[in-house]
């Protein structure tokens, strides 16, 4: 369990929250790329390629379409396996899969890579961003790349499923930052879609959060070999990069987790009080994980995710009345009551606008002792009511 919990913390491959119950689903990573893609912040980027997968089978009406969006330090591997011996099945394989409430027995499941995914160097995930190759100068982009938003997210996966000639979704369903792009879809494209899904998320952030997101670059930021964005030709800022991974570890977890994971403290130790350069049992435990997971990730990648995160409210409008009222789609709010990041209060508040639109929005929480992580490690614990409101 703890192995894999710090897999899905600091990596982002997939865990399974039943052992292996999904073992026959296996899944093979697509690519898709659009030219001239514009962006919120009007400027065009000549390519963008991302990865995605899909389980199920496509109907002959193409309505039996789930898009599944993923958390900032996810990617698009959601269920199933890549081959057979793949120690882990996708982060969600507990709620995916033939019979499960997500039944892909009935429906054809996508999920894509984002634009700027934070980790650009697992071997599974394709996307495009400051580390890709800037066509105009043969080097990457750095911070040349443009300013990206959840809504340019949802734009790339707008495209990826025209291509597919798709233009119905029975349902977006997405966890943290995968939330905030699923109410995005809602406000987006209404017409497409049918049902919303908000697992562990918000209808936009909030002075707090946005400080809290900020805790996640600073480190990146003031490491010397970021280099102002510039180190693709250098060292790569690894230590800001591990503090940033243990900093958003922290703030995903609740402590009755984090203090179950962490390794027991002497009550003085020689080491600790030898020098305040020593480290501690539990520091040297997860800034050690965090180290050895560090180059796996792209700096400017986490800059550009925290930004884009930092900025969203729901509808990209004047405020979040605005955007929500364009909302069509059946919703269904599913916070953690122990989430310490994305508190159920910001669930609440979209759920109490769509109220005052005359919605009818459904609300339960995630109960459990991870915190944040409970959307992804407990989500088994409401797939009653999840699979009800997809199939009704």
């Amino acid at each position: 369990m703890i192995s894999r919990l710090i897999a899905i913390l600091f990596v982002t491959v997939s865990v399974a929250c039943s052992p292996l119950a999904n073992a026959d689903l296996l899944v093979e990573k697509q690519t898709f790329s659009t030219k001239n893609f514009s962006t919120v912040s009007g400027e065009t980027i000549a390519e963008v390629t991302v990865g995605w997968e899909a389980y199920g089978k496509l109907n002959a009406n193409k309505d039996n379409v789930i898009l599944i969006t993923h958390y900032f330090s996810g990617n698009s591997h959601a269920a199933g396996k890549y081959t057979p011996e793949d120690p882990q099945p996708g982060y969600w394989d507990a709620i995916i899969g033939p019979g499960k409430a997500i039944d892909t027995n009935k429906y054809y499941v996508i999920s894509s890579d984002t634009l700027v995914n934070a980790f650009p160097n697992l071997p599974h995930v394709v996307t495009t961003g400051p580390a890709s190759m800037n066509p105009e100068t043969g080097k990457p982009y750095g911070l040349d790349f443009p300013v990206v938003t959840i809504r340019d997210f949802v734009n790339v996966q707008h495209a990826l499923l025209q291509s597919l000639g798709i233009n119905k979704l029975h349902a977006v369903v997405g966890a943290s930052m995968g939330s905030l792009q699923a109410i995005e879809w809602a406000t987006a494209y209404p017409d497409m879609v049918e049902r919303m899904v908000s697992v562990i998320g918000a209808g936009a952030m909030d002075a707090w959060t946005i400080t809290a997101l900020e805790h996640w670059a600073r480190p990146i930021r003031l490491d010397p070999n970021w280099n102002g964005g510039d180190y693709y030709s250098g060292k790569a800022p690894l230590e800001g990069i591990a503090n940033s991974l243990v900093m958003i570890t922290q703030q995903a977890m609740h402590p009755l987790a984090f203090n179950a994971m962490s390794p027991a403290q002497d009550v003085l130790p020689k080491t600790a009080l030898n020098s305040v350069l020593n480290g501690l049992p539990a520091t040297d435990f997860w800034f050690g994980g965090a180290a050895q997971r560090a180059p796996l990730a792209d700096a400017n990648h986490i800059l550009y995710l925290v930004r884009a995160n930092q900025l969203f409210v729901a509808g990209h409008d004047t405020d979040l009345a605005t955007g929500l009222a364009k909302v069509k789609a059946k919703t269904l709010f599913l916070p953690a009551k122990n989430d310490l990041l994305l508190r159920p209060y910001l669930a609440k508040q979209a759920v109490e606008t769509l109220q005052k639109h005359n919605q009818q929005p459904q609300y339960d929480e995630i109960d459990g002792t991870y915190g944040h992580l409970d959307g992804i490690y407990n989500i088994q614990s409401k797939a009653d009511v999840l699979a009800e409101f997809i199939n009704n």
